[in-house]
């Protein structure tokens, strides 16, 4: 049973403009994932979590056409390359020991793809991340998402903030801005940018 809580949050959330926030606080994991639940793989909305604080984003059409275009952009450089590649979109990422997730823009498997074709849910605690994730930075930042990230061991993010692309590589618990990507190494931050 859905507790008056969580009925209040989807509340919240269903009232939501396009590129409008919601930040929650003290949020239970439990309530997290009731709220997963009942929003299922709905493509307006992005939840994140972090230790209590729930932060609900939904993005504008503009940001859904970034993050495609670079999507797609992905997938021809691994055609082109013959690489293995699995694009999960806005997967939820989670791990409850850390008691963190969010869902990116976009994320992608190449160098772990086989071990995620073919499965329906991910499992960060068996799973390996996904070797990029993706931010769009045109209606809110997700600088206060890396955190999570780093927690759920995400090796890079690339960030695009409508004008710029900015590659980010995990180094121990934090990310370091690279001007190349380590999964694609023949492609600079400045590349990209000019693809978009």
């Amino acid at each position: 049973m859905m507790s008056t809580q969580t009925l209040d949050y989807l509340d919240g959330i269903a009232h939501l403009p396009e590129g409008g926030m919601l930040i929650l606080q003290h949020v239970s994991w439990e309530d997290y994932e009731q709220i997963l639940a009942e929003l299922g793989d709905a493509p307006n909305v992005r939840v994140n979590y972090d230790q209590g604080r729930l932060e609900i984003i939904a993005p504008l059409s503009e940001h859904e056409a970034y993050a495609e275009t670079i999507q797609e952009m992905i997938r021809v450089v691994t055609r082109e390359r013959r690489l293995k590649l699995e694009a999960r979109g806005s997967a939820t990422l989670k791990l409850r020991p850390q008691a963190q997730g969010a869902e990116p823009d976009g994320c992608f498997y190449i160098h772990h793809a086989a071990a995620i074709i073919g499965k329906r849910r991910l499992d960060l605690s068996v799973d390996p991340p996904p070797d990029i994730v993706v931010e769009i930075d045109v209606t809110n930042e997700s600088l206060t998402k890396f955190p999570v990230y780093a927690a759920l061991r995400v090796p890079e993010i690339w960030r695009y903030d409508g004008q710029n692309v900015e590659i980010y590589h995990r180094a121990d618990q934090h990310y370091k801005v690279s001007p190349a990507s380590r999964a694609f190494p023949f492609l600079s931050a400045a590349v990209i940018s000019e693809f978009l």
